[in-house]
């Protein structure tokens, strides 16, 4: 999630981890926690609606009741009744809280494992991809502009092969290849930290128009308009001329920057059959309200319907019904050849393959 998420002591978010319900919240010191949503007596889900502002955390069952760093604070008739029952004498309160993850906040995004083993986690992105979530999250406090969601009947590798893909992007979008946004025949590239798990899809705007490298490209529209270009009008505002930056960080995360709108998107698996797809969109405290609303027009280009995104959706189902009936068979996943290596094009499936 995002600090900002979670401005004030007491304040809350409740979000996943795999297949696992888990609560970020800030404490008293304006410390971030994030501590399973599972309550230590009997397992129950204690947190049941999305976000709010709590004290503590009573448990609905028996009122065990947890502070906000996740200590347990009170369980009724610890005592017993009248001398009769209760816990057993060694019964101690601070064997039993929540239990909590290893929690990570840099430049106000939060990341959070089960893992106590898990890297710093500089050393889990590398410097390549450090360089690319810092030229988005580079200190400046944000200001959340909004959510969307979508549930999507596929497996949830899709999304991620899908974002690691600029062989589809730079063919099947007519948006994109239609106006420019990210087409085979502009500069880009794709990075990968050394493991292979992380990359970045990167573009350079180009124009409307065809050249002798687009004739693959069937979805190319030069007579298409818009009825209000300024959604296709970026102002420069990161180093570099980058105009689309999408990084994968896995297990489930993309951040992304097209043009000027900014957004997470966190990959919830729900089975092998399905995800949700949430969708969070950001900007900077010091934005100006012009630039505010022009990441809110450009964010057009994503969610559930957005000018770009239905496709990718679209394609994904048709992806499963073809994969799932067929589990002995394999796909061709070489465009670029078969070495593991950045490269400075898009017709390319390297990032999939070294993802694997």
């Amino acid at each position: 999630g995002l600090e900002v998420e979670i401005p004030h002591a007491g304040d809350f978010k409740q979000v996943t981890i795999g297949d696992r319900p888990v609560v970020m919240v800030r404490d008293e010191a304006g410390d971030v926690h994030v501590f399973v949503n599972r309550c230590a007596h009997r397992g129950v889900k204690f947190c049941r609606v999305p976000s709010g502002h709590v004290q503590r955390f009573t448990c609905p069952y028996h009122q065990w009741t947890y502070d906000l760093q996740g200590r347990l604070r009170g369980v009724p008739f610890h005592r017993g009744l009248k001398h009769q029952g209760g816990m057993p004498a060694d019964f101690s309160r601070e064997a039993y809280g929540l239990e909590a993850l290893q929690v990570t906040v840099r430049h106000g995004a939060v990341f959070a494992s089960f893992s106590i083993q898990v890297e710093p986690f500089a050393d889990y992105l590398g410097p390549t991809m450090l360089s690319y979530f810092d030229r988005v999250f580079d200190g400046r406090p944000l200001r959340l502009l909004g959510y969307m969601r979508q549930r999507i009947p596929t497996n949830w590798k899709l999304m991620f092969e899908n974002l690691k893909d600029p062989y589809h992007a730079s063919l099947m979008h007519v948006f994109l290849v239609t106006f420019g946004l990210f087409r085979a025949d502009q500069p880009s590239g794709v990075y990968m930290d050394a493991t292979g798990r992380h990359a970045c899809l990167i573009s350079r705007r180009g124009e409307q128009r065809a050249t002798s490298d687009t004739k693959d490209i069937r979805n190319l529209r030069e007579d298409f308009q818009l009825h209000d270009p300024r959604l296709l009008v970026p102002v420069r505002e990161f180093p570099g001329d980058a105009t689309v930056v999408m990084q994968t960080l896995w297990p489930n995360l993309i951040v992304q920057q097209q043009s000027n709108t900014l957004a997470m998107r966190q990959i919830v698996p729900r089975g092998p059959g399905a995800f949700e797809l949430l969708w969070t969109f950001f900007g900077y405290e010091d934005d100006t309200e012009e630039m505010t609303l022009k990441r809110l027009r450009q964010a057009n280009l994503m969610g559930p319907a957005g000018l770009v995104s239905a496709d990718d959706s679209e394609v994904m189902k048709l992806s499963q019904d073809g994969v799932a009936p067929y589990a002995e068979a394999a796909g061709v996943i070489e465009m670029g050849g078969r070495d593991i290596e950045n490269t400075e094009h898009m017709g390319t499936e390297v990032a999939i393959r070294a993802f694997y």
